[in-house]
């Protein structure tokens, strides 16, 4: 291993203890576990079956449903039929999920104002290595597929000449830059796996 690839790997550590504490700390507060915090905020933002949400999370449907089960206790959740398939169902937030949601933190704030801190330049410097990182870890059936720009049929990289803004996202018709690189978007549609492989050279390459 590299001395840098160290120092990095180093630094990942330590942001993941950070924002572990911060996480037990902040659904602490709300009464519930961290991973009840993270499956309310995911399903607060769409509905999800439950084979679909523990794959998103990386765990058992086991483990999920009794943790859904606990939200559902709670009012915090529920399980409606799923529109498209009469035999399955659908887990989403209640009211009450979705206030309680509103009082968690979706990050460490000092983490937000540090990020935030840095120019926008280097912002997109790191937004483009993260995907990249996501991007390899999910080639390597390492970590769920996420709903990335990357990934998806929407996604036009280096469509503009604009330096800051040369990417183009064709859902909402807007030019973005690296920094607005999506790594969970509501609106993901997958691209075909040559579209996507194209797509995803061109981003890399350019």
């Amino acid at each position: 291993m590299s001395g840098d690839t160290e120092l990095i790997m180093t630094a990942f550590q330590k942001l993941v203890v950070f924002w572990r504490a911060s996480q037990w700390q902040t659904a602490g507060e709300a009464g519930l576990n961290p991973t009840q915090g993270e499956v309310l905020q995911h399903i607060s933002r769409r509905s999800a079956r439950l084979g679909e949400l523990a794959e998103q999370l990386g765990v058992s449907q086991a483990s999920l449903s009794d943790t859904v089960s606990s939200l559902e206790a709670r009012g915090l959740a529920r399980r409606r039929p799923d529109p498209d398939d009469g035999r399955a169902r659908r887990i989403e937030s209640t009211a009450d999920g979705q206030r309680a949601v509103a009082e968690l933190s979706m990050a460490p704030v000092e983490l937000e104002r540090a990020i935030e801190h840095l120019g926008e330049e280097e912002r997109g410097a790191f937004a483009r290595a993260l995907v990249r990182i996501i991007r390899m870890l999910q080639e390597a059936d390492a970590i769920p597929v996420q709903r990335m720009c990357v990934t998806c049929r929407h996604f036009r990289p280096f469509a503009h000449a604009d330096v800051a803004r040369p990417h183009h996202c064709a859902f909402v018709d807007a030019a973005f830059g690296d920094a607005r690189l999506r790594l969970d978007c509501d609106d993901h549609e997958a691209a075909p796996a040559k579209e996507a492989a194209a797509t995803w050279r061109r981003f890399e390459m350019a």
